[in-house]
């Protein structure tokens, strides 16, 4: 069994957060968003072809919905990474030996996006013609401005990590959790992340597929691991 030690899961937590900060400042810059709005086109241009591009139709069925836009903008502000994060410190708290792995599995999947984020640098659907930027237009807050655009990278669209960690938190959910309800329901999590990312602009179809995929990836290879 892995050891409990606050110091070091804080640690590993600010270790990864640094080297995705890292990552970000490479390319945040002129050139980067350049690249990221190509990448977004090809991204759009290959849903179009695969006939997967639905998230414009969601979208307008769900606009004129204000309050409903408005609670899912603030779901995937801070619900997604906030439930990842709180079920792990509550497995932590209860010394579930489940944790280590689950939490070997956010971060293996964290810093596998990274080479994507670097090499792939994806614009949102939000800052395209064809989609409205939600947490913008309905909540009046512009992620891309300011001190909130600095603590995140707001070109790394592909692979969604808000799907990422949906997937490796239902998987602890339904492996850990000791409600019936909470197991039963935990399946469901990550397509409702979906519905979140796709509502407020914030990811494509096959950003979810390829987080998801990640996720996947991850619990594998945590487990592998040991």
């Amino acid at each position: 069994m892995g050891r409990f030690s606050r110091r070091r899961e804080v640690a590993i937590g600010l270790g990864v957060y640094a080297v995705y900060l890292t990552v970000r400042n490479l390319v945040v810059n002129e050139e980067g968003r350049r690249k990221a709005a190509r990448n977004a086109e090809r991204v759009v241009a290959l849903e179009r072809r695969l006939g997967v591009h639905v998230e414009p139709e969601l979208q307008a069925l769900l606009l004129p919905r204000r309050r409903l836009v408005a609670v899912l903008n603030v779901a995937y502000v801070t619900l997604n990474v906030g439930l990842t994060v709180g079920w792990l410190m509550r497995l932590f708290r209860r010394r579930d030996p489940e944790f280590h792995r689950l939490r070997r599995a956010a971060v293996l999947a964290t810093l596998g996006a990274q080479p994507v984020f670097l090499l792939f640098p994806t614009a949102p659907p939000r800052t395209l013609d064809h989609f409205v930027d939600t947490i913008a237009d309905v909540s009046g807050v512009d992620l891309d401005k300011g001190l909130i655009a600095r603590l995140y990278d707001p070109i790394a669209a592909m692979p969604s990590i808000h799907i990422t960690y949906a997937v490796v938190t239902a998987a602890g959910i339904s492996q850990t959790s000791r409600s019936p309800v909470a197991r039963a329901l935990a399946p469901a999590y990550p397509p409702a992340v979906a519905f979140v990312v796709f509502a407020t602009a914030n990811h494509y179809v096959l950003d979810a597929v390829a987080g998801a995929a990640l996720g996947l990836a991850g619990l594998r290879l945590a487990r592998a691991l040991g």
